[in-house]
Order: structure tokens, then C-alpha cells, then sequence
């Protein structure tokens, strides 16, 4: 397993019920600004991980669900959202600021 996905993985786990982040505010986390896009390949292989990886919490950095094709069935990655109680509209966030979590500020250390 690549390294950087499991470092993706161990930051996901963190992300709370009801937040989301996006996969550039990780690959920043992680020290490697230009890896968004590596950091959704992992999500597209985090199905397969022990435990659990909420990858229905990572989204793009506007808030659209553009991982959801990914997801068993057309509206998986939506209504798992909408159990944390976030709203989305036409695959977007509703109110994305507001429940963006960013580990550069929730995980940093004072």
C-alpha cells in the first residue's frame, strides 16, 4: 500500500461527523500542496480499508461531492451526508464554509 494513502486514510478517520474537507486541505496537511489529486485516488481505494474510511466527508475544495461515482448507487455519498445532518443541493454543499473542517487548523499544534 502506498504510504501517502495510508497518511490520507489516518487524516480522514480524524475528519468529525457532520464536517467535510476537501482533497487539497488534506494534501496541504499532509506537506505536499500539489498531491489533491493523489489524495482522491486514495479515496477512490479507501473502500477496501480496515477500519473505516469516511471518504463521503472529503469533497472538492467548492464543495461539490465529485467523489459520488464512487459510491455503491447514485445518491450514496449524498444521503450519508445528509445523515450527518449536512444539506446538499444539485451535488454541492449548502452552506460548505460552515461545515469545512480544515486539518491545518483543527490538527495543528499550538
Amino acid at each position: 500500500m502506498n504510504p501517502f494513502y495510508l497518511d490520507v486514510y489516518d487524516v480522514v478517520r480524524l475528519i468529525p461527523a457532520g464536517r467535510v474537507t476537501s482533497y487539497g486541505a488534506i494534501a496541504r496537511y499532509l506537506g505536499s500542496p500539489q498531491a489533491s489529486r493523489m489524495v482522491g485516488y486514495a479515496m477512490n481505494n479507501s473502500h477496501t480499508q480496515t477500519p473505516y474510511v469516511p471518504a463521503h466527508r472529503v469533497v472538492n475544495r467548492i464543495g461539490l461531492l465529485t467523489g459520488k461515482h464512487h459510491f455503491p448507487g447514485e445518491n450514496v455519498m449524498q444521503q450519508m451526508l445528509e445523515n450527518e445532518g449536512i444539506s446538499v443541493k444539485k451535488d454541492k454543499i449548502v452552506y460548505f464554509k460552515s461545515h469545512f473542517w480544515d486539518p491545518n487548523v483543527e490538527l495543528s499544534i499550538d
